[in-house]
């Protein structure tokens, strides 16, 4: 089972010269191997004599050229070029199966991380080893016991992170305390409202904290260009950004553990997120809840107490229909958030009665099966809603659980 333990570090400023380098030799890499491999398969196309591109082939002619028209690539470690080259190729293996989109080149501030090798560094203790760089501090040591595979450093606003990939032995699964089987609705104005009629407000990060992004965001737009005074302002912007994601994050991580460890079974829908985000008046809300985050974070933990999610389809009508009498109602617009079943007479909240339609609708599925007749699935796999169908059907990605130090 492979498990990543991401990790803060606390290097020097020698040090954080160094990784910048790193990332930057990278990102270097990943976009010049794009673009050749852009070049390449065109040429291809036009004549199937010539070589198909591929990351083999990239890999070989940047080591035949880099010293020469590179040099400054020997600064760093070896990794950091050649496994960019191996995650584009990774990249568009996804993008030919049809489970990504294209590669797109990587960006300055946004995409410095590199990746090493298991044989390239060393972990001992609350410190680790990196080629040409030395031993540099971690927060806390790594929690697992395994082989392990690669680890990954990156850089979120101005702090730097490894993450380590442990390959370990089947842990045994911590069971859920077995409450049964529970419906979940998402929404915005809570987070998730349960069958039981609990609801669950959701933190609203970037909502609570918009008026200083404006303002921190006015006052980065008015320094000059190249400016010392305009990387502090950016490098502030980008402290703003990252507690916003990690306040989310934290409050999807409580919420997915809570739910995995008491319940054997959670219904969810299967929510079309890209249609609901093209509301431009609900846009801002939908991602600050983030709606597909919770989805992948309750899938791995729940795989791994051993529980089952269960997708219904997304066409499924949990909002509109009564879930005492089960009449279907023709409208049901968002602004009504508390109605009256015309047939019988019971007065339903939106969110709860939603949930309990899911609840019914998971309890109706077959026990045991992986996909129901009526168009929901567990654990996510491909089947329900009107996405793109792959001509390769993806195989399940391992589960992976990530901590985050706070």
């Amino acid at each position: 089972m492979l498990i990543a333990h991401k990790i803060a570090l606390d290097p020097n400023n020698v040090q954080a010269t160094y990784l910048k380098k790193a990332c930057g030799v990278a990102r270097f890499a990943y976009n010049w191997a794009l673009a050749e491999w852009r070049r390449q398969y065109e040429a291809w196309k036009a004549d199937n004599t010539l070589p198909k591109p591929s990351q083999q082939s990239l890999r070989r002619q940047l080591n035949a050229i880099k010293r020469e028209r590179f040099p400054w690539m020997l600064e760093v470690t070896k990794c950091a070029p050649q496994m960019a080259i191996i995650q584009l190729g990774e990249a568009f293996e996804n993008f030919f199966a049809g489970r990504a989109r294209y590669p797109q080149f990587r960006k300055k501030g946004v995409h410095d991380r590199f990746t090493l090798t298991n044989d390239q560094f060393t972990v001992e203790g609350c410190r680790i080893r990196i080629p040409n760089l030395g031993w540099v501090r971690m927060r806390e040591p790594l929690r697992f016991a395994g082989k392990i595979m690669s680890a990954t450093v990156s850089r979120v606003a101005d702090k730097w992170f490894v993450s380590i990939t442990v390959d370990t032995e089947e842990p045994p699964k911590r069971r859920a305390e077995n409450q049964g089987v529970v419906g979940v609705d998402l929404g915005v104005s809570a987070l998730a409202t349960l069958s039981t009629g609990e609801k669950i407000a959701g933190p609203k990060p970037h909502k609570a904290l918009l008026d200083r992004l404006r303002r921190l965001s006015r006052s980065l737009s008015r320094k000059a260009k190249g400016s010392a005074n305009r990387k502090k302002a950016k490098a502030k912007l980008a402290r703003l950004h990252a507690r916003i994601a990690n306040i989310r994050q934290d409050a999807l991580h409580k919420l997915t553990s809570d739910l995995t460890r008491r319940f054997h079974t959670i219904v969810i829908e299967d929510l079309n997120v890209r249609g609901m985000m093209a509301n431009r008046h609900l846009a801002r809300s939908i991602a600050d809840m983030s709606f597909f985050e919770f989805r992948r974070q309750l899938e791995y933990k729940a795989a791994m107490r051993g529980g089952i999610v269960v997708v219904a389809d997304r066409w499924f009508p949990s909002s509109k229909t009564c879930s005492v009498c089960g009449t279907e109602q023709e409208k049901m617009p968002l602004a009504i958030r508390q109605w009256t079943c015309p047939d019988c007479g019971s007065i339903h909240d939106r969110d709860v009665n939603a949930a309990r339609n899911l609840l019914a609708h998971g309890l109706a599925a077959p026990s045991g099966s992986t996909a129901s007749s009526a168009g929901c699935e567990a654990c996510g796999e491909e089947g329900s809603g009107r996405r793109r169908k792959t001509a390769v059907k993806p195989a399940s990605v391992k589960q992976e659980v990530s901590f985050v130090p706070v």
